[in-house]
């Protein structure tokens, strides 16, 4: 009752114009009375039988009516003109600000597993800490604005169509970025630490093959989980050499090289589940006869 919680959009507005919110205590209009009285001066004195058929046209006659009765009125209370009382106050008035108070809806949203969280059916991300716990979202048609629980701002994003995603790079977990995503310079630095040759393959290998290489250079960092990185080195060397710039070759050239000399295995003759070479002689008599097996 005594330090009620303002909605942050009051607050914010509050702060754009250089003012404070003081809330009375609900259902207690007696504790406003002059902001009260004010309200109904102009709803009585100024609206009260009226109706006007564009907006533009009701601030137009509220203009002409502050100035040509509000301000000349007698205040009730002080017993002085109120545009004359204002004059005096208004040289210790600040100047408003440059900008009008954005226009924006503001609601509470919680993060999803995927680190997204939903406004009007798109999806904007938010950093990785936050997901499953609740942020402030703050939209307009051109912009969406997140904050945490204090206020502030943790993601921007330009406003989305519905259905449509709006990821960052920032808010991705290292652990869930592939390699291609990480980016050409960064997987070549990782063929780098794989030795000089790698580094040196994987560099005239992306310049001759483009786009795609991209795709052979991330197969070039998977080969470490089945052979060494000598292995990969020294076969990187010799694609150099043959100018061989596809991944297969330079797996034919890794499997080579480590190929060694096949075992040779001796055949026995005698088993007892090999049938005796002679049970064979009498083929013709153990033979197939229309179809049925003659014994």
């Amino acid at each position: 009752m005594y330090e009620p919680e303002l909605n942050p959009k009051l607050q914010e507005f509050a702060k754009h114009y250089g003012t404070c919110i003081l809330p009375s205590k609900v259902a207690t209009p007696r504790h406003k009375g002059k902001v009260e009285s004010s309200v109904k001066y102009v709803q009585d004195n100024a609206l009260k039988g009226r109706t006007f058929h564009s907006l533009s046209k009701q601030n137009e006659y509220l203009r002409y009516w502050e100035s040509n009765i509000a301000d000349k009125r007698i205040h009730g209370t002080t017993k002085k003109q109120v545009g004359s009382m204002f004059q005096k106050e208004k040289q210790y008035l600040r100047p408003l600000p440059e900008s009008l108070y954005p226009v924006f809806e503001e609601e509470k949203r919680k993060v999803h597993r995927d680190g997204h969280v939903e406004v009007k059916k798109a999806f904007y991300s938010v950093p990785p800490e936050y997901v499953k716990r609740e942020v402030w979202v703050r939209y307009t048609i051109r912009t969406v604005r997140i904050f945490n629980h204090r206020m502030e701002e943790i993601a921007f994003h330009s406003r989305k169509e519905p259905g449509c995603f709006s990821t960052m790079n920032a808010h991705i977990p290292y652990q869930k970025i592939s390699n291609p995503e990480r980016g050409n310079e960064w997987l070549i630095r990782q063929a780098d630490k794989i030795g000089f040759a790698s580094g040196a393959w994987a560099r005239v290998m992306l310049k001759n093959r483009g786009i795609p290489g991209t795709r052979v250079l991330n197969g070039l960092l998977q080969l470490d989980r089945k052979y060494t990185s000598s292995a990969i080195d020294d076969a990187c060397k010799k694609a150099l050499e043959y100018e061989c710039f596809h991944l297969r070759e330079l797996k034919r050239i890794i499997n080579n090289s480590g190929q060694k000399e096949q075992q040779q295995f001796s055949f026995i003759e005698q088993h007892p589940l090999i049938r005796d070479i002679n049970e064979y002689d009498n083929i013709n008599s153990i033979g197939l006869f229309n179809g049925t097996q003659i014994t």
